[in-house]
């Protein structure tokens, strides 16, 4: 089968897609042939050595993807899933042998749901990762209904799916973002809009999805909430201020839950396009180009 790897650091040349085995699932693993897999931006990362070679698998390769969209095609025991269900997953994990980027993945099978019936796969795969975050984000900050949110990088997947999980919750969402995304950032449901205005002490929580850091920060009421998306990267606690990063974790039953907004219509799975996966590098390219709205999706 074909897997894209990184065996050097660099740009999006660095992206290798190779011949490699069929992996076989383990106990409580599910082998999913893959339909459609997203590129995030911690591919990027991972591709450009942002993270070092940490647990490099054989021959110093490293295997890019975290989301999938596709069928499960062969189980481990006590995995919970049927050949031929339609599925999708988080890979997570920044050093890994094999990603999603590939034919095959093999998963746990704890961090599997059932596909969306209202989407099509490409769609699909752009969910797992970033509404995985958002809503694993929105846990950290513990908002009740009424209270103040600021969601910076609020046009981006991160963003766009805590915009609506936030709305949904009645939290009053103040969207930062670029002024030509206003009008989309206003109909995921942002109750407010800013491209870079924002008052010191003015919202009672914010999740930083764009990592502004320290200057993020200063927004935040004393004794509010900042939440990060980089885990360990986030600015010292200052008056008051609990200060935390997501780091997102597969979680089957949430997933399953966020599949179930996306069918009701509460969350919006955003594709910018797709490129077949030996087209992985120019898809690399794509996304570092920036100001891309909605995942590039990669198709066998």
């Amino acid at each position: 089968m074909r897997a894209a790897v990184v065996s050097a650091f660099g740009g999006p040349e660095a992206v290798e897609v190779v011949e490699t085995d069929v992996p076989e699932p383990a106990a409580r693993q599910v082998r999913i042939k893959v339909a459609a897999a997203a590129l995030n931006p911690v591919d990027a990362e991972v591709r450009a050595g942002a993270f070092g070679a940490g647990g490099a698998g054989e021959g110093g390769r490293l295997g890019l993807g975290w989301d999938v969209a596709g069928t499960v095609d062969a189980v481990g025991v006590e995995a919970g899933w049927t050949v031929g269900d339609e599925v999708v997953a988080l890979h997570a994990g920044l050093f890994k042998s094999l990603g999603t980027h590939a034919d095959y993945v093999v998963v746990a099978a704890g961090a599997v749901a059932k596909a969306p019936a209202s989407v099509d796969a490409v769609h699909a795969a752009a969910l797992p990762l970033n509404a995985l975050t958002a809503a694993q984000a929105l846990e950290l900050l513990d908002l009740r209904p009424g209270q103040s949110l600021l969601v910076t990088g609020a046009a981006g997947a991160v963003g766009g799916y805590a915009i609506q999980l936030a709305a949904r919750r009645g939290v009053s969402v103040t969207a930062l973002a670029r002024e030509a995304d206003e009008e989309l950032v206003r109909s995921l449901g942002a109750d407010r809009f800013t491209a870079g205005a924002v008052g010191a002490g003015s919202v009672d929580a914010v999740l930083d999805a764009a990592v502004l850091g320290g200057d993020a920060l200063e927004w935040v009421r004393d004794g509010g909430v900042y939440v990060g998306v980089i885990p360990g990267a986030s600015p010292a606690s200052v008056r008051g201020v609990r200060v935390g990063t997501v780091e997102v974790v597969g979680d089957g039953a949430l997933l399953a839950e966020l599949v179930g907004l996306v069918d009701s219509g509460v969350l919006t799975a955003r594709v910018a396009g797709t490129l077949p996966l030996a087209e992985v590098a120019k898809a690399h390219a794509w996304l570092g180009e920036g100001g891309v709205r909605g995942r590039v999706v990669l198709v066998p």
